[in-house]
């Protein structure tokens, strides 16, 4: 995640030489490093450097304070409010900096997105902290847990507004596909070029980042509060009421490094799919195997 301006430009010449065909077949520990340090600095559509809170291998540190903070206990309003908007603006940026650069987004298409993601979870997150309190055929116990999940209902489903809408151009536009290369082509570093933009391609991509931001954001936002809800019912944490805070940002922590992995995994970032699922100007164009992919962005 820290890397000098030095090792990504000797990890750079060496993936480069790789390609080339200048080093042997071979994989060896220091290309694999290599690669992981492109692979986790670079925009793979640009080839620029990521701002590194909002690159992927620093997105459990940055929501960290954000996430902590959203499911602190007893929260008033402002703070939930508050919240909310830290959440979705960090969520904003981390969209814009991951999404596929093939369809630019503009500013003003950003700020709207912005606003609109930001309604969403502060309407969630009032209205639900409205109306738990008042459900009257529900029993005290089963509030406290309810109050403790609108934090997840709110970041959810802003989530989703918010991918929608920072990469709605995409799906209005569609994004690049290209045709998958042959073993022959990899080995010669031979590059493709792309087929044309795809609707279709970039609603899929749009979709399952959607998906994987639930995905995400349901352990991490499920399981750490039912726990603490669980552990300051225990006579230690009674105690020392000075360790909740602790103890909720060690529950958010452990939780985000199990969780993000497996989001990610769900749908891989190059996606490869059957040509023929595409629109019609594109059958018959595909790559090996009849297959075309694309960047669906993180």
């Amino acid at each position: 995640m820290f890397v000098s301006s030095a090792t990504l430009e000797h990890s750079k010449r060496l993936i480069a030489a790789y390609r080339n065909h200048e080093l042997p077949e071979t994989m060896t520990p220091e290309l694999w490093h290599a690669k992981k340090v492109v692979d986790s600095t670079l925009h793979p559509d640009t080839g620029e450097k990521v701002f590194l809170p909002f690159r992927m291998s620093c997105y459990v540190l940055s929501n960290l304070v954000v996430t902590a903070g959203m499911l602190t206990p007893g929260l008033g309003t402002a703070g939930t409010l508050g919240w909310q908007v830290a959440n979705q603006s960090l969520n904003v940026a981390i969209n814009n900096a991951n999404a596929n650069k093939s369809t630019p987004l503009s500013w003003s298409t950003m700020a709207k997105s912005y606003c609109m993601a930001v309604s969403a979870s502060c309407g969630v997150a009032y209205g639900l902290n409205a109306i738990v309190p008042r459900l009257k055929s529900v029993k005290p116990s089963t509030k406290i847990v309810l109050g403790r999940l609108i934090p997840f209902a709110a970041v959810v489903s802003a989530g989703v507004v918010n991918v929608f809408l920072m990469r709605g151009e995409e799906i209005r536009r569609g994004i690049d596909v290209y045709p998958v290369r042959t073993p022959e082509q990899i080995e010669k570093g031979e590059k493709v070029e792309s087929l044309g933009r795809s609707k279709k391609a970039a609603t899929l991509a749009v979709g399952e980042t959607a998906l994987s931001r639930v995905i995400n954001a349901t352990p991490i936002m499920v399981l750490p509060p039912l726990i603490l809800l669980k552990l300051q019912k225990t006579k230690w944490l009674s105690a020392r009421p000075r360790m909740v805070t602790p103890v909720n940002l060690g529950l958010i922590l452990a939780t985000s490094y199990l969780a993000l992995p497996f989001a990610l995994g769900v749908f891989p970032q190059f996606q490869s799919i059957s040509v023929d699922s595409l629109e019609k100007e594109f059958h018959g164009r595909g790559g090996k195997d009849g297959l075309v992919e694309f960047n669906r962005g993180i």
